[in-house]
């Protein structure tokens, strides 16, 4: 049987493992682990234990449960609330406001948690009943809160790039920077698409009604008291670590522990709070190390047969594409899996055989990683089956239909799609400020 085949029969077992319903790490784990044994014998089983020791000593993994305390400390604390009433009341005066105002919550979210579930929770707890209360429409909004909470895995300090470095080998401080452009560009064209949707169709978004924005200038300037917060730990953990002062793992320990003093500070820092935030970071980052040992052991698999130099071998002289035509195609096939897929499960599947393949292309990886975390936003919200879709079904109200859901993403799919287009033929975008801020 030539290396080929089977490579091709590893990947085909894996992806009807997963649809069976496996958990992801079982299925990549279980077919890389099985398919040393069967290739090289008892010395095949020493690649599992050497993933294991890999991913032990991998000092920066000491980030991730330490982001993922952070997002889940300053979620349960309630601080989103205070900003999100901040918003409402600065932004009500303007048509669509209030949507523009969710956008915004998300920016800031993102810039403190990184993952976009805990986005998806807050928008659907907090703005989502509000905007419906005043009379947006459900269509709209719920798309709005779906792209908002989008940002959470490209803003830094987004964890999805912390594992994208880990597994493609590359510094997480520059796929950060990397990512921060491109994320308030997406922010920025969907607020240019409320504004303009909003003009031409006022029913969707109304303003706020007189007497709820109307008070006095004094207690508006006090509500901006609620982004204090959020720009100190934000400056402590990624503002320290861009001026060097502090290294990528002491950042995420120093913006674990700002977001438990912004609890204590706001007398919020409960037993309940940190029963729920500690439970919920280990289990999270429980999940994220079996899936990254399962992706170190399924990718040590695929260098031993080869199997990326015959990928290449394909696109490059059988199908005669180019690396453009190539990397597109790569593109879309992230799509096709996020209708099934997380954007984590995407990464550890196909990163054994596409970041080598990007390489070899001649593409810069830092830049490569912003277009696959951009495309996996595109394909956690295409339907049928967008990751996201499911989650803000099982958040919305009732009066919200899976139609309702599926019709809402459409115009922002689309407006995603051209930010990546622009990513795209424009890299310095995304590759600007890293190489400005390393080049000091």
């Amino acid at each position: 049987m030539s290396y080929e085949v089977i490579a091709l029969t590893m990947f085909s077992t894996m992806m009807a493992m997963l649809l069976t319903g496996q958990r992801v790490f079982g299925a990549i784990g279980f077919v890389a682990v099985a398919a040393a044994l069967l290739l090289w014998g008892d010395g095949g089983s020493e690649l599992g234990f050497s993933a294991a020791m890999k991913l032990m000593k991998w000092y920066p993994l000491l980030t991730l449960p330490l982001f993922i305390y952070m997002g889940y400390m300053l979620s349960e604390s309630g601080i989103a609330d205070d900003l999100y009433h901040m918003f409402h009341v600065w932004m009500g005066p303007l048509r669509g406001g209030l949507a523009i105002g969710t956008i915004g919550l998300m920016v800031i979210i993102s810039a403190m948690n990184g993952l976009s579930v805990a986005g998806m929770a807050i928008g659907a707890s907090i703005a989502l009943p509000e905007l419906l209360r005043r009379g947006y429409d459900k269509v709209m909004v719920t798309g709005v809160i779906q792209a908002g909470s989008s940002l959470g895995i490209l803003v830094p300090p987004s964890v999805v790039l912390v594992l994208y470095g880990m597994i493609a080998r590359q510094p997480v401080g520059q796929l950060w920077l990397a990512g921060a452009i491109p994320g308030l560009l997406m922010a920025s064209l969907f607020v240019i698409y409320i504004v303009v949707r909003c003009r031409l169709q006022t029913h969707l978004g109304p303003v706020l009604p007189a007497e709820e924005r109307q008070m006095p200038l004094a207690d508006k300037l006090r509500l901006l008291r609620a982004g204090i917060l959020p720009l100190l730990i934000f400056f402590s953990m990624t503002g320290l670590f861009l001026m060097g002062i502090t290294s990528l793992v002491e950042s995420s320990g120093v913006g674990a522990v700002a977001a438990t003093l912004a609890a204590l500070f706001k007398g919020r820092l409960t037993k309940k709070v940190i029963n729920d935030t500690v439970e919920k970071t280990i289990g999270i980052t429980c999940m994220f190390m079996w899936i990254i040992m399962a992706a170190l052991c399924f990718g040590a698999v695929f260098d031993g047969l080869g199997a990326v130099k015959a990928i290449e071998a394909f696109f490059v002289d059988r199908l005669g594409l180019g690396p453009w035509e190539i990397l597109i195609m790569m593109q879309l096939s992230y799509i096709l899996m996020g209708m099934f897929l997380d954007d984590t499960a995407m990464l550890v599947i196909v990163a054994p055989l596409y970041v080598p393949l990007v390489k070899a292309l001649g593409f810069d990886l830092i830049w490569y990683g912003v277009l696959y975390t951009i495309t996996c936003q595109i394909a956690y919200m295409t339907p049928p089956f967008g990751y996201n879709l499911f989650l803000m079904r099982a958040m919305a109200p009732p009066e919200v239909t899976l139609g309702d859901i599926y019709r809402s993403i459409i115009p922002f799919v689309f407006v995603m799609i051209f930010g990546l287009a622009l990513v795209i033929i424009f890299p310095q975008i995304a590759l600007w400020l890293p190489q400005y801020v390393y080049s000091r």
